[in-house]
């Protein structure tokens, strides 16, 4: 007697059957994208949606597989951890996850926690009184904190801008070394060859990568790291004023580049070369990082940044909760997301 066939196991997650995984890589969408189309709502092109529609069939995939797994969830709400009480960096961030959750109906509660391991607790207690179906844990930094918890066994937990210690657990932050490649490779590529960086306290993991991807583009370019033209200081505009001052008034050449490990000493910087009648961009060139809009536009003049994509790590969340929710198994682990240079007046030739 003939047995019948077992259905195709998932290469992601060895259940049988595929998953919208599967169809979102041969379709070559995002898994949002997928859902979208498979559960017919959002604003898709229709070639995209039918594009999604004829794989899922080509794969015998049941286009509300997704749909039932969150709606088995328990309250569809999510948990949201920061300590950013400014919001500099966790609104975009949030901004972009909401968004995406809420296309499939799911609301957030949002807690900030303020450095506070006590309230940060309570509010995590809270939150799981409340069932929450996942939670995201984000920061003003990027470094290695404690994991958040305990929680429930098997509830999808994501940190954005923020990593664990224990690394058991999947981490979103931007590519700092990759960043700070893009903004040295751009001004040696208008042709300066001597680029001093002024940033912050080497105690942040962020300032320690960019410094590497500061010298490494450098030794590409065959330029050498002359000693004096790394400060590192405070994350104050008085700090990028400091050190202009001790990079200009020093004997021998000076620089003709400034690559800033934030716009807010960027803008200092601006100020000082100002002050002391040194042309931007013409005689130095300056790019700082964030892409922070209330410093690049009300520089003068207005100041090249990194943008470090924080809506896109937002969305990445929401995608990457939204297949954990679904039952699909994502990596662990620190990924980092490129960031993008955007080039203003000052080193713009």
């Amino acid at each position: 007697m003939e047995r019948p066939l077992k259905p195709p196991r998932s290469e992601r997650t060895g259940r049988s059957g595929p998953t919208i995984h599967d169809v979102a890589r041969q379709a070559e969408v995002s898994i949002g994208t997928a859902s979208k189309a498979l559960n017919r709502t959002g604003h898709l092109r229709q070639e995209t949606r039918d594009k999604v529609l004829e794989v899922a069939r080509g794969l015998g995939y049941r286009a509300n597989d997704l749909a039932q797994a969150l709606h088995r969830a328990r309250s569809m709400t999510v948990g949201i951890i920061s300590n950013d009480s400014f919001g500099r960096f966790t609104l975009p961030i949030v901004e972009a996850l909401e968004q995406q959750l809420a296309n499939h109906g799911i609301a957030i509660f949002m807690c900030n926690a303020t450095d506070d391991a006590e309230r940060e607790k309570q509010h995590v207690d809270q939150l799981i009184g409340k069932r929450i179906d996942g939670l995201v844990v984000t920061s003003r930094r990027a470094d290695e904190r404690p994991p958040v918890g305990p929680l429930p066994a098997g509830t999808p937990v994501i940190y954005v801008y923020s990593q664990p210690q224990d690394h058991g657990a999947l981490s979103l932050v931007p590519d700092d070394e990759g960043g700070a490649r893009l903004a040295v490779h751009h001004l040696i590529g208008l042709g300066r060859k001597r680029i001093a960086h002024i940033t912050g306290p080497e105690r942040f993991e962020a300032v320690r990568l960019r410094h590497q991807g500061y010298a490494n583009a450098l030794a590409e370019a065959g330029l050498a790291a002359r000693a004096g033209d790394y400060l590192s200081g405070p994350w104050t505009e008085e700090w990028g004023r400091m050190a202009v001052a001790r990079l200009f008034d020093a004997k021998g050449s000076r620089p003709d580049a400034l690559f800033c490990g934030n716009d807010i000493i960027a803008r200092g910087a601006l100020e000082e070369l100002r002050e002391r009648r040194i042309a931007v961009p013409a005689e130095v060139a300056v790019v700082g990082f964030d892409n922070w809009n209330v410093m690049t536009d009300g520089a003068r003049p207005m100041l090249s940044s990194v943008d470090m994509n924080l809506s896109e790590l937002g969305h990445e969340a929401g995608r990457m909760l939204l297949a954990m929710m679904g039952g699909e198994r994502v990596p662990v682990g620190t990924r980092r997301l490129p960031c993008t240079l955007v080039v203003r007046d000052s080193s713009r030739l």
